[in-house]
């Protein structure tokens, strides 16, 4: 353990080091083989020179891991989607006409759909609800602080506190699982949550929702903070009830957050894998696309064509969420 804290701090320190001396470096060789001393017209176009190319030494590296670590592996998974299981074989898309005919594919998509139907939603109008009661109570920063501790834990770490929430033991002994134990205590008969079609996925989804309501409700309650306090109080010269000021005054005002942030978590829930893994390893028709994945390639035989396959409809699904938050931050920064 303390080898590698060790090793984790000289990492931070030679990574923060080393960035510093490339910037340095770097500049200092531009300006040395481009000075701005001497001739007028030269030091002139070296100093024109100097300011196209500073730009690019700040955006080099970046640019360079961008294509490393996202650019290529994009390219390689393309390919690799259409080879056979050893990626030896060239079978075209014969991967894609397996995942469409696939039960267990179209069972994915049901699932993913199904949770972004009711996660981004749910978490956002939850993170909403809170900001707007919090703001108004005097112990509101406390409250906070408890919604937002959530997220400070991992999605397997939540997921293995949830696991005791939903827990069963057989019949005739000690439930300790807290739904079980409460459902027995009102006389119920215990049952195995996340074997029950349907609802299983819903009760997979809560621990999402509750780790991702605190994101929402932070970067809403900053948004809410932003109102100019006139409108509120010309609506209220103007009688309008708290309901009415809530829906036609603030939640106008901040649409564009609210946007941003169901886009930010949607993104998420399409990438959802560590809590299907870790509480039914997609079992009882709880699996999902990431999770379907990661089964093609390390549990179905190592099949690598099948799963980039797979991989390519998740990335194709995020794309155009993508490409709209990148369409409105530049709207909104050319309104500014």
């Amino acid at each position: 353990m303390l080898s590698q804290i060790v090793s984790a701090l000289i990492v931070m320190v030679v990574g923060v080091f080393a960035a510093a001396a490339y910037f340095y470096l770097t500049n200092r060789v531009l300006d040395l083989a481009l000075p701005d001393k001497g001739d007028v017209v030269a030091a002139s176009r070296n100093l024109r020179i100097r300011a196209m190319i500073r730009p690019w030494l700040f955006l080099g590296p970046a640019i360079l891991l961008l294509t490393i670590y996202l650019v290529y592996p994009v390219i390689a998974t393309l390919i690799l989607s259409l080879y056979g299981r050893d990626a030896q074989e060239f079978v075209g898309v014969s991967n894609y006409i397996w995942a469409v005919n696939d039960a267990g594919f179209r069972q994915s998509i049901f699932n993913n759909i199904l949770w972004l139907a009711i996660v981004p939603a749910a978490c956002t109008f939850f993170g909403l609800v809170i900001a707007v009661m919090t703001d108004r109570l005097m112990w509101g920063n406390f409250a906070k602080s408890l919604v937002f501790m959530p997220m400070a834990i991992s999605f397997v770490g939540a997921s293995v506190i949830w696991k005791f929430i939903y827990d069963y033991r057989g019949e005739g002994q000690i439930q300790i699982g807290i739904l079980n134990a409460i459902v027995q205590y009102f006389g119920g008969q215990p049952e195995v949550w996340l074997a029950i079609p349907f609802w299983n996925n819903i009760f997979l989804m809560i621990i999402l929702i509750w780790i991702q309501t605190g994101f929402a409700m932070v970067i809403l309650s900053a948004a809410l903070r932003g109102i100019p306090e006139e409108t509120i109080e010309a609506a209220v010269i103007d009688g309008a009830s708290g309901w009415q000021i809530f829906w036609k005054i603030m939640v106008p005002q901040i649409w564009g957050t609210i946007a941003t942030v169901w886009t930010t978590i949607t993104i998420l829930v399409l990438k959802v894998f560590d809590i299907v893994l870790t509480m039914t390893n997609g079992q009882w028709n709880t699996e999902v696309l990431a999770n379907l994945m990661f089964g093609w390639m390390f549990q179905g035989g190592g099949d690598s064509g099948r799963s980039a396959a797979i991989a390519v409809v998740l990335m194709l699904a995020v794309t155009p969420i993508m490409i709209w938050n990148i369409r409105r931050a530049n709207e909104e920064m050319k309104g500014r």
